[in-house]
């Protein structure tokens, strides 16, 4: 006995056949914007920061006749790393040489840096640091921390 294949999917065929002509007229479909680029409308958003200027590479090797003694602090001499110079002013970098022995009456006053980051690692003997929030911490060489903006410190000693 031989099967009979079912009219199922050509009845459906002509169903769809017969409503289309009996449909309205459709609108064509709207083309794909996918690789079509879009006009702006004019509109800045209040967001939009100004394009900082391209930053350029930096590289400081040591050299001791690099390290001064023209820094914010008497005690320390600071050795600029260039990356102000490089990054337009954006970051900041030095080595500073803390000059023992450490003097309390000096050195210890609370104050904060008005700047968005910094970073402090240290790379030869301790430090002794108060930070408001955190307490009092000694750092050991390899050490390092942030400090938020303005956040309020004290160097308290050294060695």
């Amino acid at each position: 006995m031989a099967k009979s294949k079912s009219k199922k999917p050509a009845a459906r065929a002509a169903s769809k056949k017969a409503a289309k002509k009996t449909s309205p007229a459709r609108k064509a479909p709207a083309k794909s914007t996918a690789r079509r680029k879009l006009k702006s409308k004019g509109r800045i958003s209040a967001a939009a920061k100004p394009a900082r200027p391209k930053q350029r590479v930096a590289i400081s090797h040591h050299r001791e006749e690099d390290f001064k003694a023209d820094g914010l602090r008497a005690y320390a001499h600071y050795r600029d790393l260039g990356i102000a110079d490089a990054t337009h002013g954006l970051a900041r970098a030095h080595v500073i040489r803390l000059i023992g022995p450490c003097n309390p009456d000096e050195v210890s006053k609370l104050h904060y840096h008005d700047v968005e980051f910094q970073m402090v690692y240290v790379l030869k003997g301790w430090v002794k640091s108060y930070m408001e929030g955190v307490g009092e911490t000694t750092f050991q060489v390899g050490s390092s921390w942030t400090q938020p903006p303005k956040r309020l410190r004290e160097a308290l000693d050294w060695a």
